[in-house]
């Protein structure tokens, strides 16, 4: 039985055919750009744009004897994708979704429509479905790296706001139980880290990683619209300060993690800071 795993250059993509191909299982990665990637020795690669619905033969050839699929979501294509993979006989997909469907007003919501519009067209198909929704991720952290590096004050709208990051490898777990067991089949899971952590407070663990203090400045709400304006849109900052502004008034909801799914403690922040910790002093 042939696994696809679409997304195949992200970590948890990355860490997923690793499990797989180490437990045994017949994987295939897809990318838009498969060159560039770099898979276990017996892993197949195929070109796979999620986000260009019209390239038929690139979804047939990537489908072809599959019966697991794990997937990114992109909207865009979403409809020829189903159809295909129903086609092709696949019997099971899992899709990296967000917890942020979970919004009272998803369907407007930048941050969490994308995710939803896919979630919604696979529950109306007739595959089996697992729906994966992490939480904010631990290496979101990267984006601090440039300022850090530099030896600049990381500068904050919402430094009190609260998350429970989860570290990616603990996703590519979950994603593993999920395709290769049947603990997680057709079920909608919400996962979080182990703990609740300010943005604050992530940034101390990282001083400690990189054995030094790392400064907070707070900034307003505006100043923090025009530094993110650089490189998003507006409807989009305008969701991501919202959301941490709501979140500055207590702990994050722990959610399920690899201890309440798994039965294995979950890999913590400061893990994940000790691990990447040389991504934080590159500029040095």
């Amino acid at each position: 039985m042939t696994t696809l795993v679409t997304g195949a250059r992200g970590k948890v993509g990355q860490g997923l055919i690793a499990r797989l191909h180490a437990a045994g299982h017949t994987v295939r990665a897809a990318s838009a750009h498969p060159a560039e990637l770099t898979v276990p020795e017996g892993v197949e690669t195929v070109a796979l744009a999620l986000d260009s619905p019209d390239d038929l033969d690139a979804l047939d050839t990537a489908l072809r004897g599959v019966r697991q699929v794990f997937l990114y979501p992109d909207p865009a294509g979403i409809h020829e994708l189903i159809k295909a993979a129903e086609a092709a006989g696949v019997e099971h997909v899992v899709l990296l979704s967000s917890a942020s469907v979970l919004g009272a007003d998803a369907e407007n919501d930048p941050l969490a429509s994308h995710s939803l519009k896919v979630e919604r067209a696979l529950a109306d198909s007739d595959l089996t479905c697992t729906f994966l929704r992490p939480d904010a991720f631990a290496s979101n952290s990267l984006g601090w790296a440039y300022f850090v590096g530099s030896s600049l004050p990381v500068q904050l709208a919402y430094p009190d706001a609260h998350i429970a990051p989860i570290h990616p490898e603990d996703i590519a777990d979950i994603a593993f139980e999920a395709l290769a067991g049947d603990s997680l089949t057709g079920r909608a899971i919400t996962l979080t880290g182990p703990e609740s952590l300010t943005f604050r407070e992530q940034l101390a663990v990282l001083s400690d990683a990189v054995g030094r203090t790392i400064p907070v400045e707070d900034i307003s709400r505006a100043e923090a619209e025009q530094q993110m304006g650089r490189f998003m849109p507006p409807t989009m900052v305008a969701s991501l300060l919202d959301l941490w502004a709501a979140a500055s008034h207590g702990p994050a909801t722990v959610a399920d993690t690899t201890e309440s799914l798994l039965g294995r403690p979950a890999r913590t922040y400061r893990e994940w800071a000790r691990e990447n910790a040389a991504a934080f002093t590159a500029q040095q």
